[in-house]
């Protein structure tokens, strides 16, 4: 199988189910900020962190795959659809990983700056992209059926993202720098 098909030469991309749409089309908008999503945690993964981080990320980039693949199926062919679905437990599992980072995190008393040292960084970046998925995601949802769990996970991940960025800083002994508004 070649990657390259040359049919979208012209600013068009086919749905899953074949229907063309323009390359610049919310969809793919949102399906293509999934993958940016996807492949900075693939990222993430490259350094060396704790290796119940990087298993909870592989869980993550699966159910991500799923996310772009529901979003990318023309909301007409069903069948395709109901086997790219986010679940309840897929969220669960989320909100499970951010409690055991949390208990081992010092409590949060102030914002803090994105940093800490370079896998720290790279997963407030996933963070904002996240933030940015979740909008184009929801640009989608205005316009077409999206199940709300897809949006659901969006979001949570978006919350998840912060606090492993906390909890590989925190591994690495680095320090989080508290917000404060300077003013001249």
């Amino acid at each position: 199988m070649k990657i390259y098909t040359k049919t979208g030469d012209k600013g068009q991309t086919s749905l899953i189910g074949g229907t063309r749409v323009a390359k610049n089309s919310v969809r793919l908008e949102a399906y293509g900020t999934v993958d940016e999503l996807n492949s900075y945690l693939g990222l993430i993964r490259s350094f060396p962190i704790a290796p119940e981080l990087t298993d909870q990320l592989i869980v993550i980039q699966n159910i991500l795959f799923s996310v772009g693949g529901n979003l990318a199926t023309d909301t007409s062919v069903k069948e395709v659809r109901s086997g790219l679905v986010v679940t309840d437990e897929d969220i669960a599992f989320l909100e499970r990983a951010m409690d055991r980072m949390d208990e081992t995190l010092p409590a949060m008393t102030h914002f803090i700056l994105p940093g800490g040292e370079q896998a720290s960084s790279f997963a407030h970046i996933a963070r904002t992209v996240c933030r940015r998925a979740e909008r184009r995601v929801l640009d989608v949802a205005a316009q077409y059926d999206v199940d709300e769990r897809v949006i659901r996970y969006i979001n949570r991940l978006s919350d998840y993202l912060f606090v492993l960025a906390r909890k590989i800083a925190f591994d690495a002994g680095a320090e989080e720098l508290k917000w404060e508004v300077f003013r001249k």
